[in-house]
């Protein structure tokens, strides 16, 4: 096909590759909704709604064959073991209550299924790994209910892990951290470095056996914030295998945005507690004119620096949709066409293009699950708890 129309070749390529996103947090939107409050049948997910950036017909029109929920919790969260298995059950509901457009999806061939059928690969992932209260018998416990990858910590500091967004207590990684890194390569579980601090990133690549995601970074070099991935790393995931999904939050992707903000961020580039928002952002605005959100080219810039870094074969998107303020061009999932549309003006190949969108990834999948076929023949299951 011609690139003369790069919208249209776009939707044309989404018409016939699938596209895998790695990282959606529309499941704790719900659990939030003060109407829904957890209950997906009243969510009304088949409509499009206002004030949300994620339903289904939005899905479809943005060409999204395969979702990853994010069976997310706040690290503070009273019981956070409860509230992860309530999280999963949510998704699972999901998937009941609307199966002419949801399939359950657990293995990287329910992908291309969906596909056939008009359907949209429901999977579901763990972020947050102090949902597993210092035991590693709960991550067996994830895994059996459909968890597909678990994200090790979020924006604290957990007991075995450290966040890049809070204060590092172990190195990166403590002895119970390495110890469910190598339970989850044995279960054939896939492991996500988001959110860990670059040291854990490193410990990390230093102990798995198998490849690693990034489900929700940008290029540490192009925007300063700690949540993305450093060159150093970069650098080492195509000896890995694994790969880095690019994400659409605008402080991870403009310089530009992260610089305005930071009178309203910690030292670690979390939002300051007990900051009158509304206040901060007028005399941010009174100062420096308009907050300068991300644009889609920027995002580009990082997926090429990010491909000329790490490789074409280890790149993929994780959009992290999660209600929040969008990328502008992004604004919700039926935009994706239109990052697509960006790098074909950029000249990117359709087979490039294809990789990106889901070969990558499902590379990934599938290795972590001959990984863990292979452990599993002389490896018992790792019990205990971390005191």
């Amino acid at each position: 096909m011609s690139n003369a129309d790069p919208l249209a070749h776009a939707r044309a390529l989404l018409e016939r590759v699938p596209l895998i996103d790695g990282h959606n947090d529309l499941p704790w939107v719900v659990r939030c909704d003060p109407e829904a409050r957890g209950d997906v049948v009243a969510a009304r997910l088949d409509e499009n709604r206002q004030g949300r950036d994620t339903d289904i017909p939005r899905l479809k029109a943005g060409g999204v064959a395969g979702q990853f929920w994010a069976a997310f919790i706040p690290t503070d969260i009273p019981h956070p073991a409860r509230a992860t298995f309530e999280q999963i059950d949510l998704i699972r509901r999901m998937e009941a209550a609307y199966p002419e457009s949801f399939l359950p999806a657990r293995r990287p061939g329910d992908l291309a299924r969906a596909k056939r059928e008009g359907r949209i690969a429901s999977f579901i992932a763990v972020e947050g790994g102090v949902g597993l209260e210092n035991s590693l018998d709960l991550l067996r416990s994830f895994y059996d209910l459909g968890a597909r990858y678990m994200t090790l910590c979020h924006n604290e500091t957990i007991d075995w892990v450290d966040s890049t967004t809070d204060a590092p207590r172990h190195g990166g990684l403590s002895d119970f951290g390495v110890r469910v890194v190598r339970e989850m390569n044995r279960l054939g579980m896939m492991v996500d470095c988001s959110h860990t601090s670059h040291d854990a990133m490193r410990k990390v690549l230093d102990v798995t056996r198998a490849p690693v995601l990034f489900t929700h970074c940008n290029a540490f070099a192009l925007c300063d914030h700690p949540r993305n991935v450093p060159d150093d790393v970069l650098d080492r995931i195509p000896a890995n295998g694994g790969i880095v999904m690019a994400t659409f939050v605008p402080d991870f992707v403009s310089q530009a945005s992260r610089d305005w903000m930071r009178p309203m961020k910690d030292e670690w580039g979390k939002t300051r507690r007990g900051v009158d928002w509304h206040a901060a952002m007028q005399a941010r605005r009174e100062q420096l004119g308009p907050w300068p959100r991300a644009s889609i080219p920027e995002l580009c810039d990082h997926i090429e620096y990010m491909a000329n870094r790490a490789g074409l074969r280890h790149i993929g998107i994780g959009s992290d949709f999660f209600g929040g303020p969008p990328v502008v061009g992004l604004e919700d999932v039926s935009r994706f066409p239109h990052l697509v549309a960006e790098l074909v003006r950029r000249g990117w190949s359709d087979e490039a293009l294809e990789g990106l969108l889901s070969g990558n990834f499902l590379r990934v999948f599938r290795k972590v699950e001959a990984v863990g076929r292979l452990l599993r023949r002389t490896e018992k299951p790792d019990v205990g708890r971390l005191a």
